[in-house]
């Protein structure tokens, strides 16, 4: 605890929250780091932390967010990784972090690099690595971004390995988060990469129109029916975020909104896989 204390000098500054843990910035050895703080008391969290050490110490790529170290002494558990200076994409879109960070509205050329680097990180994980992993937990607050706006994926406590025997299918409980979780998987217990593809076709969706995933003030409650209701209507205008007042490709945006639609095909055998990014 005393070193995670000096690394953050008393826990100073907090750069975000998720379900198992506060990350908090530090330094070590004159480097910036993010760190995370677990509590032993959370057998939930306790699991996380070893899946996170376990699949970090062995996987690395550069759209995934580095492990620089873990500290384990008695009542505290600490996952220290390399710092990002941009926060994560979710934050990065509202209009909060603008306000409070006086940051830019994101261009639709830095969103594109954006969604093209989670997606190599996503395919790393689901073909280049041994053996084939599945995140389980792909969102917009997942997406980190260094300071050249370089996107890494984070958070692995919920990622699972695939059996080395070939078969991309693996029964177990349904975990995730809410609106970015497959229906397929949340009726059937299956997983397959094609659940990541469903998440990943969520974040994509969020990229282009900068709507809430859910909104029960919203003519269609879910991001993806919202986006096929205005579809309906004829204008890709009425669908990407007006924060961008125009400045986009509209053959790219065209392009990205299929591709994202097609990634939530109800249908996990008619969706994408990562090589088509």
């Amino acid at each position: 605890m005393g070193g995670a204390m000096k690394m953050t000098n008393n826990f100073q500054r907090v750069l975000g929250k998720g379900g198992f843990g506060t990350v908090y910035h530090g330094n070590l050895d004159d480097a910036q780091v993010a760190v995370k703080m677990l509590s032993h008391s959370s057998a939930q969290g306790y699991k996380e932390f070893n899946a996170e050490v376990e699949l970090l110490s062995r996987v690395h790529h550069r759209h995934l967010v580095r492990l620089v170290g873990y500290c384990d002494d008695r009542d505290n558990l600490a996952l220290i990784y390399e710092y990002m200076a941009n926060g994560d994409l979710k934050e990065h879109m509202s209009a909060h972090y603008r306000k409070t960070r006086r940051g830019n509205v994101l261009t639709w050329e830095n969103r594109m690099q954006i969604a093209v680097e989670a997606a190599q990180g996503l395919e790393y994980l689901h073909y280049g690595c041994q053996p084939p992993m599945v995140h389980r937990d792909v969102k917009t607050t997942i997406i980190l971004l260094n300071e050249r706006y370089g996107a890494k994926l984070a958070d692995f406590g919920l990622s699972i390995s695939f059996p080395i025997d070939g078969e991309y299918h693996v029964s177990t409980a349904v975990a995730g988060t809410p609106g970015y979780l497959d229906p397929e998987y949340h009726r059937t217990n299956s997983l397959t990469e094609k659940s990541d593809i469903y998440s990943f076709g969520i974040v994509l969706l969020e990229i282009i129109t900068n709507q809430p995933v859910i909104d029960k003030t919203r003519e269609r409650t879910h991001i993806n029916e919202w986006a096929v209701l205005m579809l309906t209507k004829g204008d890709i205008r009425n669908i990407i975020d007006p924060k961008l007042m125009g400045d986009y490709d509209t053959n790219s945006a065209w392009k990205t909104l299929e591709l994202a639609l097609g990634c939530v095909n109800p249908s996990s055998n008619r969706r994408p896989t990562m090589h088509t990014f």
